[in-house]
Parts: C-alpha cells; structure tokens; sequence
C-alpha cells in the first residue's frame, strides 16, 4: 500500500525528492533502443515485409500485405456489434471535444505597412497524420477520441490510424466503431515500433505521415524518438501520472478512488496527495486499502502505488511548491477555494477544479485532449491541441522603396557576418 510520508522528517526527505524529481530511465535503456532501432530499419528497408514479421513476433498474428487494412466489411460489422449507448455517448464526447478545440483555431493574418511593404503569417493544416492507439487488455477508444478530433478540428485531410490485432486477428470493435463515429476509416492492424516506423517512412500499404501522435508503451516512446526529425511527434511521454492537492476538509473518499484511478493504468503509474493534515492522509490510506479490495486491476494499482506517496506538508505554500516542481500529467485541487490556488500553479498538464472534477471527467468527456505532458515535461511541454496539427509559414513581400530605405543596415548585418553574396543580393538591385 501507499507510503506516508513527512516533509519536515530529514529520513523521508529524501524519498520525497526521488518522488517529484523523477526522470523516465527507459529512455535509455541499451537493450530497448537496440530493439527499437533494428525494427525501424527493418520496416524503413523492407516495408511491409518488417510490419508483417514483427506483427507476428510480437503479437502472434501472421497477417498478409492484404490484411494490413482494416476492411470496410470488418468496420461495418464493428459498428454494428456494438450498443446504442455507447455510440450516443461517443457522439456526446466527440462533441464537447470539438467545441473546445474550435476555440483553439487561428487566423492567419497579413499587415500592410506604411512604405509598401506586407508581412503576414499563414496557418495551414498539415496534409496527413499518423495517430497511435495503444492495444492490451482494454480498447482505448478515448484515445481515439483525444487524437482524432483535434486533427479534424484543425483541418487535417488524412488522418491513418495504427493499433495492434488481438490474438484473434481483429482490432477492438469498440476501437473500430469509435473511429467509424468520427470519421476516420484508415485503419491499419499494426502495433508497437514497427507501426511507428511504417507511418514515418511508409510501406507498400501504410502511408508516410507528417506527424505521429498518441500514447504507447516504451518502446513505442523509443520509436517516436528516433523517427523525430523525419516526421514530427507530439512528445516523449512517459508513464501516466497525478498529483493532489488537499487541505483538512477535503473527502478521503474522493481523494483515495482518484488516487487509485490514477495507478490502475499501469505499473510504472504514479499517484501522490499533498496534504496538510495527517488526518487526512490517514484517511485517505485507509480509505484505499478498503476501495482495492473491489477493484478489478488490483494486482496493477499495488505495483503503482510504490512509485508515489502521500506526503503530509508543513503548508499549502509547501504543496503548491511541490506540485510545481513535480509538474504533474494531472493536478486535482480539493481545497476550500481552488480558483483562489490556481494563480499559484505553474506547471501542469491538465488542472481539475474542485471534489467534483475527478480526472475521469478530463479524460473521457470534458473537452480537451487528454495527450498530456508526463514525466516532469508540464515545466515545457503542454498538452495536444489543434496547433499540434497546424503548420505556420511566414510571409515577406517588400516593396522597391522599402528595400531601399533599410538596404544599408542589411548589408552591414551581411558584411558582419562575412557573407558577401547575402549583402550582393540586396546592393545588385540598385546598381544601374
């Protein structure tokens, strides 16, 4: 179970510094990377012949170029196979999905100056997208959500999906119809590295894209790292993870269920209150050890539960200091005024307000993507938008009478630099 611990005991100190300043090692891991790249050469070189052997590898399936694609009889049938409700509440949250990222959409601008001269910023969708959707023990079609509509909101025309087959062959029904709802029938039945590699380098089937996002298990992660610079990608996440904040009248309850949501995604997971109560953090322990005993991915939260803490503070400064410095994927504040606390939050991926907004609300339903910065990269990174999908160019036009005012300081800046053709390129338009 969850360690307590006190930042005012020196001993304990320590373990707390390890907690917040943490650091993903599996990024450089030999033995992963080495793995990584052999695979991405492989499919760079080879094409579907890779993808198809490490499909069968790595997940036990032997599928043929044919196959790679999901078909349009298997998503027919997928959205057929699953419930009315779940659909209706597909379409509710790729709503609020979408009006949230609508707000997010720019205008590209163009200023006319006095002398002649126009300069102006063009924003323009990127032309296709690779998202990843992460396979294992449960379809993760939020994720669907998350990646996909902020492309579509931001104008992408192509959008390919990529997610590894089950045992039997097939991608999640529920994946397939979630796709299907939004509009994205690209499908490939490709994991791991080897579907990274396709989508930056294409195969005979997958298309090259001009960016990779979405989630995926560490050597996914590798594969996006080393694939950067021939496509783009969101960021190098790494395990899921929350910080709480919670004064003496927060609810233990809350505070334990939301704790152990956090670490029921994984094993690397990691969940950790700051409170200033001891009699909180008491509670809330207790209140995990009972609540565990009827969840179903138990033997996943213990494991998770050792990378984090409850970490009882002198003070709300001390937290809110704490929380900064952990830079959390999630933050939830239960305090008494939260609104009053948020000025004081630096760093965080995705802040939730009040007892109310567990983190289930922001990662399913509430409106923006859940492809948050983990690992301490809030301090940096933020989280996927509609500017992910977006391309800006800038614009210069000047006229004959602007050059000829500012020639002289451009070819001083040329001279400066030893680069006389720089400065020859402005002087030749003025010689007779």
């Amino acid at each position: 179970m969850i360690n307590i611990l006190h930042s005012c005991n020196n001993k304990e100190r320590e373990r707390i510094n390890e907690i917040l300043v943490r650091t993903n090692r599996l990024l450089w891991d030999a033995e992963a990377n080495a793995t990584v790249n052999e695979i991405i050469n492989d499919v760079a070189a080879t094409g579907d012949k890779g993808v198809i052997k490490y499909t069968q590898k790595f997940d036990g399936v032997k599928l043929t170029p044919k196959a790679l694609r999901v078909s349009a009889i298997e998503i027919r049938n997928a959205y057929a196979q699953v419930e009315k409700e779940f659909l209706d509440t597909i379409r509710l949250a790729s709503t609020n999905i979408t009006k949230f990222h609508i707000k997010q959409l720019r205008n590209s601008w163009m200023v006319v100056e006095t002398n002649g001269g126009t300069l102006a910023q063009l924003y323009r969708p990127l032309e296709r997208v690779g998202i990843y959707i992460p396979g294992g023990s449960a379809p993760l079609v939020s994720t669907v959500l998350m990646t996909a509509m902020p492309a579509k909101v931001a104008g992408v025309n192509q959008i390919v999906l990529c997610t590894p087959p089950g045992p039997d062959g097939q991608v999640s029904p529920y994946i397939l119809a979630t796709a299907h709802v939004i509009g994205i029938n690209e499908i490939y039945k490709v994991g791991g590295a080897q579907s990274i590699a396709a989508m930056a380098f294409g195969t005979q089937t997958i298309p090259k894209v001009d960016k990779i996002v979405g989630p995926g298990n560490i050597f996914v992660t590798l594969a996006k790292k080393a694939v950067y610079g021939f496509v783009a990608i969101d960021m190098i996440a790494g395990p899921t993870e929350i910080a709480i904040i919670a004064d003496e009248a927060a609810n233990p309850r809350f505070l334990a269920v939301d704790l152990l949501a956090q670490a029921e995604h994984d094993p690397l997971s990691c969940s950790i209150l700051l409170t200033t109560s001891s009699e909180i953090a008491s509670s809330v322990r207790n209140e995990m050890e009972k609540q565990i005993q009827e969840l179903g991915r138990r033997d996943i939260i213990e494991k998770a539960l050792s990378n984090g803490a409850i970490i009882v503070v002198e003070n709300i400064d001390e937290a809110i200091s704490m929380a900064n410095t952990f830079a959390s994927e999630h933050l939830e504040l239960h305090v008494k005024n939260p609104w009053e606390m948020l000025g004081r939050i630096e760093n965080a991926g995705c802040i939730l307000m009040g007892e109310n907004t567990p983190e289930s609300v922001a990662d399913y339903f509430a409106g923006p993507s859940h492809v948050l910065p983990t690992s301490g990269t809030a301090r940096f990174f933020s989280p996927l938008t509609v500017d992910d999908f977006i391309k800006k160019t800038s614009l210069v036009c000047w006229s004959k009478q602007e050059l000829d005012t500012f020639k002289d300081d451009i070819m001083r800046i040329a001279e400066i630099e030893g680069l006389d053709a720089h400065a020859r390129a402005v002087g030749i338009r003025f010689e007779e």
